[in-house]
């Protein structure tokens, strides 16, 4: 071997190598970003006072982007320069997250639901009345007339989430390339054997983005949302309520910042490499060369469609798609793959999305560490179950057929332990007038009536605030005033309420009928409960994960290479489509349906949900996830029969081939004729 050849293998090795830590890093970031956007609902959620459904559409909106671009990208980028298009996208998604992060900086300061002035002076000796200091709000429970509404809602930016819907859908249109060009780019240039391992490693690299994607979030959910604009010692809220918004602008420039620097390597990466142990010589279409498992699992249709590279004009390859498509939709495995993960996405998104505000909801967690136990336990069980698939198929060199029964008993598995958290939950947060009555007897029913009983009546509260008090009975009330207090004293956060004159009748004569701010713990220890639940996420997050490589690799290998780039970017397209779009949305307003209490926007108007039923919350929400699960392992069925009938169907083929060789070799000393067994005889496929 020439010095000259050894130096071409060796540059052509540092450019595989750099494109896979180039493909590692760009999948980190784009998680990164994605996962911190997933942590940030409930932030924007009450930053922008708007409903889960509302917020379902914003968080579809990424999904919305892929759908602009996915199908043009994917075809017309597989004949274009590939790592290029995937570093324009990542500067795409870049300009997306700091859009994202705008309103903060035009939009007022946060201001929170509250039924009462809380002094901040601490030299101040005024007591506060909270009883009867609410005859004006009693009033201001009338709807207000539309023009000084709209005046007020455009003085506070209500409208700001817009740019945050804008700047979503742009990071959807700059993550287009990077799944179906990249990934077409590592198969068509990494040894076959070698694949699988590739794409679980990158996999499991691009999965430490969710875990610090969500301690991010995490961390800046416990920062107020205008941490050096306010005095902190003025906000007499903490982490822990539900009108809390944390720094969530703040994490969107981060992520930005992130996958900018994640495009730099992207720009200098050729368009084509040689096939990964080949001598460049030897590699001349490589794009296009057909891996020896697809040879014996593809039907012979994929021999006639073979074209070597040439250079071709825009309209050719446009006159050409139509009838690429109907080819790949004739493949029968394709298609039902498409259905399977169709389903199986949309009970993933629909979870991931809101179970953050699930066991906020259901096991009394803060929003802040429902989003770190996430980021440090669920998301490194899926890395280590990725890897952990992408090992298995190596290890025992599974093939097509062993792929899709890995996946099968997976998908199986983890839909089991999830049908069992439907009846794992805690005791309900007592709330008077909610969920329980003003005597302590579990509320049946609930209006705004219920709020009010003898012990409040002459206060006249507002229904529709939400400022909530615990007081010493254990039980929660709505607002001071719906407690019955008569005076408080403090200031901020310390501030306490007494004679309450509610909390007195579930008390015997002469106990404390004081209150403080804030919602109440719950009576019973939910902590272990939550720790059952969490065994079973967390197990079942590493078995659904085991199955993600052996599923992608049933995909890969069932499509004609020539399609390869086209059906990964067509199955972007329809599983975003119609499964990243629409979860959010009828998984929100499904929730919004459970909801007993909404907050009351500064302007007027329902503002987001502070309290929802937590059983229809837990059967609506897990019910479904469960529903979509089990009828996608109905579908993984039907990719399982549709593959091992292939397969059978070729072993038949190839059997027959091989008699006809036995009985069709003529040897009469005129003529000797062969009939070619493989691609390499393709090219002579007999020889006289």
């Amino acid at each position: 071997m020439s010095v000259e050849s050894k130096k071409t293998r060796a540059g052509c090795c540092s450019n595989f190598k750099l494109f896979l830590a180039s493909m590692a890093f760009v999948f980190f970031s784009k998680a990164f970003g994605g996962a911190y956007m997933k942590s940030s609902i409930t932030q924007i959620e009450r930053r922008f006072d708007i409903p889960s459904s509302l917020i379902g559409v914003i968080d579809g909106s990424f999904e919305m982007g892929n759908l602009l671009v996915v199908a043009f990208v994917s075809y017309f980028g597989a004949k274009l320069h590939r790592p290029r298009l995937i570093g324009i996208g990542c500067l795409i998604m870049a300009a997306g997250s700091f859009l994202i992060a705008l309103p903060h900086f035009f939009q007022g300061l946060y201001k929170y639901e509250t039924s009462v002035s809380h002094s901040t002076d601490i030299n101040s000796t005024a007591s506060i009345l909270p009883c009867l200091s609410n005859h004006s709000l009693a009033v201001a429970d009338k709807t207000p007339d539309l023009e000084a509404r709209t005046a007020c809602e455009k003085a506070a930016g209500s409208s700001m989430w817009i740019y945050v819907f804008l700047g979503n859908m742009l990071r959807g249109i700059g993550e287009t390339p990077i799944m179906p060009l990249g990934v077409s780019y590592l198969d068509d240039f990494a040894k076959e054997e070698n694949t699988p391992f590739y794409l679980a490693c990158i996999h499991t690299v691009g999965i430490l983005g969710p875990m610090f994607g969500f301690m991010l979030g995490s961390l800046l959910a416990k920062i107020y949302v205008d941490i050096g604009f306010v005095d902190l010692n003025s906000v007499t809220i903490n982490h822990k309520d539900s009108r809390w918004v944390g720094a969530w602008w703040l994490g969107f420039i981060v992520t930005g910042t992130v996958i900018l620097l994640s495009s730099i390597p992207f720009w200098f990466l050729p368009k084509s490499l040689p096939k990964e142990g080949q001598e460049q010589s030897q590699s001349k279409s490589t794009e296009l060369t057909t891996v020896a498992e697809q040879e014996n699992f593809l039907p012979d249709e994929n021999q006639d469609h073979e074209e070597k590279n040439k250079p071709v004009t825009f309209q050719e390859l446009a006159k050409d798609f139509i009838p690429s498509l109907r080819r790949l939709f004739k493949n029968n495995v394709f298609t039902l793959m498409i259905l399977t993960h169709l389903v199986a996405v949309n009970g993933f998104i629909g979870m991931i999305t809101f179970k953050p505000k699930f066991m906020e909801q259901i096991y009394g967690q803060s929003a802040s560490k429902a989003i770190f136990i996430i980021g440090i336990m669920n998301l490194p069980a899926v890395a280590l179950g990725i890897i952990t698939g992408g090992f298995v198929l190596k290890r025992f060199k599974l093939g097509v057929i062993g792929a899709a029964r890995v996946s099968i008993a997976t998908s199986f598995g983890a839909s089991c332990l999830l049908f069992i958290q439907v009846f794992l939950h805690c005791d309900t947060t007592e709330v008077a007038g909610l969920t329980v009555s003003y005597q302590g007897v579990p509320q049946v029913s609930y209006n705004q009536q219920t709020l009010l009983s003898q012990c409040n009546m002459g206060c006249s509260c507002s229904m529709k605030h939400w400022d909530p008090v615990c007081a010493h009975n254990g039980v929660t009330y709505a607002s001071p005033c719906l407690a019955g207090c008569q005076t408080s004293t403090g200031t901020g956060r310390g501030m306490m309420f007494h004679n309450c004159t509610c909390a007195g009748e579930m008390m015997t004569p002469g106990m404390n009928m004081s209150a403080v701010l804030g919602q109440c713990p719950r009576r019973s220890n939910c902590d272990f409960m939550f720790k059952i639940y969490m065994t079973f996420s967390v197990v079942g997050s590493f078995i659904s994960a085991c199955g993600g490589t052996p599923g992608y690799i049933v995909l890969l290998r069932s499509i004609q290479p020539d399609l390869k780039s086209l059906a990964l970017g067509m199955q972007t397209l329809i599983v975003r489509t119609l499964g990243g779009i629409p979860p959010p949305i009828y998984f929100g307003a499904l929730i919004d349906q459970t909801c007993l209490k909404w907050g009351t926007k500064n302007c007027g108007g329902r503002g987001a949900c502070r309290l929802y039923d937590a059983n229809k919350f837990r059967m609506t929400f897990l019910g479904l996830i469960t529903g979509l699960y089990f009828l996608s392992n109905m579908l993984w069925g039907g990719v399982y029969r549709t593959v091992v009938k292939r397969q059978k169907k070729l072993t038949l083929r190839n059997q027959a081939k091989e008699n006809g060789l036995e009985g069709n070799t003529v040897e009469n000393g005129h003529a000797k004729i062969s009939i070619g067994k493989n691609k390499e005889d393709m090219d002579n496929e007999s020889t006289i």
